[in-house]
């Protein structure tokens, strides 16, 4: 290889920030290209595996990230007990922006930090409005993705507000239980599932009285996501400031609890980052997760305990129940190591 060619090669791969100011381009920008939209909406003040969506979304370059949104947790949370969940998960995404040198380059917006009141009554927030406002745009046809992974808080009180959007918006959501024709559930079970169980109204609203389409990953799956301590180590936080400070919050969480009593073992469900699988992660002709493993169902109606009954005229919803994890992580840890240098 000449030295021309390396010097060429090393330019195309550690470019500047894209003209969208997504990342920092590792790639060609004249074949990396955005394909789709994406809002993300995420509880980055609880459990870490959100933070390591956003960077790897962040990183990648077939998305356009059109605004993070920071929601609340469930009130009694361990994660984060406060009254101010969502300006707390705004606060996460934006130090993530900051220590990737992102800042000013996507919208943060903190979403309401309270669950809805009941499955008619949506709640007011920027987010809220931000959803609506860019699914009305008439200026694109580029796919529109809204990513959720914790409560349905915003995606559904904007359905509500303006039911008209749920037909140009695809939910990809991590959360809800186990549905028994395809898998068991974990020893020692919550009920309802955590996701879900941060607005139960928010998720009726969602599979009992919209349209839109839905995207599942429900508990089995998203449990599949596991990464051992040994890659943290070797993959994540010897990978530049960012990748230090994400294995920083997972051991932090791993230390906390055996203060607890609890010992989780040599691995970490890092169960937010099939959001990134199943947008960034398509196939390259007819695009569409393909290395990943969905069933058809009838939407479940969810009652008020959070559980699944039979739903007659339940629409049809993807959902996952094998998640391709090596493309996933690979794909992570290639990118990661790639933007540390």
């Amino acid at each position: 290889m000449t030295t021309f060619f390396k010097a060429c090669l090393f330019y195309l791969l550690f470019n500047t920030i894209t003209a969208n100011g997504q990342s920092k381009n590792i790639f060609d920008s004249s074949i990396a290209k955005a394909r789709c939209r994406v809002i993300i909406d995420n509880d980055f003040s609880g459990d870490p595996d959100g933070l390591f969506q956003l960077v790897h979304h962040l990183l990648s370059p077939s998305v356009e990230i059109r605004a993070i949104i920071g929601s609340h947790l469930n009130v009694n949370d361990g994660f984060d007990r406060s009254k101010t969940q969502a300006d707390n998960a705004a606060k996460e995404a934006r130090e993530i922006l900051s220590m990737m040198k992102l800042t000013g380059t996507v919208p943060v917006i903190a979403g309401s930090n309270t669950a809805m009141i009941n499955d008619s009554t949506p709640v007011q927030s920027k987010g809220v409005q931000f959803i609506i406002k860019e699914a009305l745009r008439t200026d694109t046809k580029t796919p529109l993705y809204v990513v959720c992974g914790a409560g349905l808080t915003e995606i559904a009180s904007a359905v509500l507000t303006q039911p008209e959007i749920a037909k140009k918006i695809t939910l990809v959501w991590i959360g809800g239980s186990e549905y028994t024709d395809l898998a068991f559930p974990p020893p020692n079970y919550s009920s309802p599932e955590y996701n879900l169980n941060i607005d139960i109204n928010a998720a009726k609203v969602i599979f009992n009285k919209s349209s839109i389409s839905i995207w599942q990953v429900p508990r089995n799956a998203y449990r599949q996501c596991l990464l051992s301590y040994a890659e943290l180590l070797v993959n994540v936080k010897t990978k530049g400031a960012v990748g230090n400070y994400l294995a920083g919050k997972i051991e932090g969480i791993m230390k906390r609890l055996l203060k607890f009593g609890l010992n989780v073992g040599e691995t970490y469900v890092i169960g937010d980052s099939p959001l990134v699988l199943l947008t960034a992660l398509q196939s390259s002709f007819e695009p569409d997760p393909s290395s990943s493993r969905y069933v058809i169902k009838m939407a479940p109606r969810i009652n008020d305990k959070g559980e699944y009954q039979f739903n007659e005229n339940g629409r049809n919803i993807r959902v996952y129940d094998w998640l391709d994890t090596s493309l996933m992580f690979k794909d992570f840890f290639a990118k990661l190591s790639l933007f540390s240098k």
